[in-house]
């Protein structure tokens, strides 16, 4: 199938003086589709059909600017205001009971990943890092009022991202020993990818495994309803089931994204090899004949708002405890319906892939 790509248009000015501003990036959220404003302010960006990530406008100094319903064919007067905050004010010359290199570590390991990608990643300006801990909460911090620049070698990609959220947070810490063991990592935050280099093949190879088994290739696989064909089983306490038992997709009308509804907790298991759980963030009534889900492990990511309960549900009654929207890229919503335990739980920035990776127009 031939997809045309369509455009979209406007111009970016300055609130406060209405001049245009050059240079300020306009890019969708998690792909490689972006481009920057001209020395009037103009620009001009290819929109794919079936995209529904965010349209970003960002500037140094200015509040972005996320547009979430947009149409093609349509001139757009966008107006940035300065930005306020005093985060680059803020100095911190005490000790808050967590060691500035080990915050460093920390931040990179549950940023970046323990992968061989994650490891070929480099933060290129720690230095607009802000890390905090909290000693009564247990928690650990990041914020940068710059985007984060990382270049990740294996995948041969640049990524600039902008923290919107970033926190660890500790089941036991002894600050006297510096000992800190974690309990749950969440972070959420716009990117945007492009290549560090024009060409290379060992990267395209690293790409390709990182793709599968990962969660855009799963959810491509869901919303195509292949799973069997894409290598994946699943399964429920141990047996192996039907996914059209347990996930129901449908078309939405006049939209290339589709609506999923699946009953949880599900297993899923890649090519024979690595494990997922995936389990419902929503609560049901409970009986004394309720298992009990899984509680998540110290290690695990959780990539929405931390969870306030422990999901509960009836074990053998044919409904749907979750549902989800997927587009044609692979893009899920919302993020908050599950979260991921094991191997996809695991994967970080350092093994993540654009949402337009491997669709061609």
């Amino acid at each position: 199938m031939h997809l045309h790509a369509q455009t979209i248009s406007g111009i970016v000015l300055d609130a406060k003086t209405n001049e245009p501003i050059e240079s300020a990036s306009v890019f969708f959220d998690n792909t490689t589709i972006g481009t920057s404003t001209n020395d009037k302010g103009v620009f001009e960006i290819s929109a794919k059909p079936g995209i529904t990530s965010p349209l970003i406008i960002s500037f140094l100094g200015f509040e972005k600017i996320l547009i979430t319903e947009y149409s093609v064919d349509k001139y757009y007067k966008i107006l940035l205001v300065e930005d306020e905050n005093p985060l680059d004010e803020v100095l911190l010359t005490y000790f808050d009971g967590m060691q500035k290199e080990k915050k460093l570590r920390y931040f990179r390991d549950q940023f970046l990943g323990l992968t061989k990608n994650g490891k070929s990643c480099t933060i290129l300006n720690e230095d607009d890092l802000l890390l905090r801990f909290n000693k009564k909460t247990k928690q650990l911090t990041a914020h940068s009022k710059r985007p984060i620049i990382i270049n990740n070698e294996n995948l041969n990609y640049q990524i600039r991202f902008e923290i919107k959220d970033f926190s660890i947070d500790y089941g036991y810490v002894n600050v006297e020993k510096q000992v800190f063991r974690i309990k749950s990592i969440n972070y959420e935050g716009t990117s945007f990818y492009k290549n560090i280099r024009e060409k290379d093949s060992l990267a395209e190879d690293f790409r390709n495994r990182s793709y599968k088994g990962s969660i855009l290739h799963f959810m491509r696989a869901l919303r195509n309803e292949n799973l069997k064909q894409e290598g994946y089983q699943l399964f429920s306490k141990s047996f192996v089931v039907e996914p059209s038992k347990y996930i129901n997709v449908r078309t939405i009308k006049a939209s290339d994204s589709v609506l999923v509804k699946l009953r949880l907790q599900l297993s899923v298991l890649y090519n024979e090899e690595v494990q997922s759980e995936m389990v419902s963030t929503t609560p049901f009534p409970v009986t004394k004949n309720t298992p009990q889900f899984k509680k998540p492990q110290d290690g695990d990511t959780i990539r929405t708002n931390s969870l306030k309960f422990v999901s509960k549900q009836p074990s053998n009654l044919p409904y749907f405890n979750t549902e989800i929207i997927i587009d044609k890229f692979g893009n899920y919503s919302p993020l908050s319906a599950f979260y991921f335990m094991g191997y996809m739980g695991n994967l970080r920035l350092g093994d993540t892939l654009p949402l337009d990776f491997k669709l061609k127009d």
